[in-house]
């Protein structure tokens, strides 16, 4: 099975067809997906100007969208090395009791659903890099808030199926993590409906 790399080398191979490289381009989402797969590629389509359900679009746009993902990619994997190095550092002084963050980074493990959406076609605007940037540095402040780390918005609603991953902000749709948000703030999500509350919003 190839890796991302091979598959980014392959939607920038200029011998394939357009509907090889989109084919590349969806597998690269099998090994990262900051939004899961489906709301991944879908905001790699809109901001590129692809049409979902388009077989053969332009391979100047595959590109576009792969670099974004590359580049969102990247400060993932530097992440990664830095909590991998923080915890064995921590070990090392008998610290093993895992907190908020090290149970955030356990279930984002992998790449795929690190910043869960509410629905594949409601997700936050801005590049995906930017995006994993606010939620991280949220995460490593360890400082409960009012607002959505990634987008400011300060609605939320828990949704029938989203209670481990957190409530949806109702601006942006990102399924916040609990421990980044007040008490306060998840007693108020959990008044609001969420199917209704997103009709609304």
């Amino acid at each position: 099975m190839a890796g991302f790399r091979a598959l980014a080398e392959q939607v920038r191979n200029p011998r394939l067809v357009a509907t090889q490289r989109r084919t590349a381009l969806r597998k690269c989402l099998e090994r990262f997906a900051p939004y899961g797969h489906r709301a991944t590629w879908h905001h790699l389509c809109t901001r590129a100007g692809i049409a979902t359900q388009d077989r053969d679009p332009d391979p100047e746009r595959l590109v576009a969208a792969l670099t974004e993902l590359e580049e969102a990619r990247a400060l993932w994997l530097a992440y990664e090395e830095e909590f991998a190095a923080r915890r064995r550092k921590e070990k090392h002084h008998g610290i093993r009791q895992p907190g908020a963050l090290d149970e955030w980074h356990r279930r984002t493990w992998g790449g795929c659903d690190i910043v869960p959406c509410e629905s594949p076609q409601r997700h936050p605007a801005a590049r995906l890099a930017v995006v994993l940037r606010r939620m991280i540095t949220a995460m490593e402040a360890g400082h409960p808030r009012r607002d959505c780390p990634v987008c400011g918005g300060t609605c939320f609603a828990w949704l029938p199926d989203a209670t481990a991953a957190g409530p949806a902000c109702l601006r942006c749709g990102v399924l916040a993590p609990p421990s980044v948000l007040t008490p306060e703030t998840l007693t108020a999500a959990a008044r609001t409906h969420g199917a209704g509350a997103f009709a609304a919003a």
